[in-house]
């Protein structure tokens, strides 16, 4: 197991907790830590098994099943930048 705080180099896979409503709609599965709501992602198997307890419970309290499912496509679609970086190294 890699330490929690050790990031892929490259994130090629996403993994997510999805719960199923009555009529079929799918959402992302969330946690609320403090104040916040948190998506229940992660990009390898290790933090998906660190949350599975908190899926399980959710699961129990809603009666809904959850699945988790991997996404492999991956598209590069917009990079957000700081305003004040110099225009060369936008473009890297």
């Amino acid at each position: 197991n890699r330490d929690v705080h050790e990031m892929p180099k490259k994130i090629i896979e996403l993994y997510a907790f999805i719960a199923t409503d009555n009529n079929g709609d799918e959402g992302i599965t969330a946690m609320l830590v403090g104040n916040k709501w948190l998506p229940m992602v992660g990009a390898d198997m290790d933090r998906i098994e660190s949350l599975r307890p908190v899926a399980e419970k959710i699961a129990g309290i809603h009666g809904q099943k959850i699945i988790i499912a991997k996404f492999t496509n991956r598209v590069h679609i917009e990079d957000i930048v700081p305003q004040d970086m110099p225009i060369k190294d936008k473009w890297k």
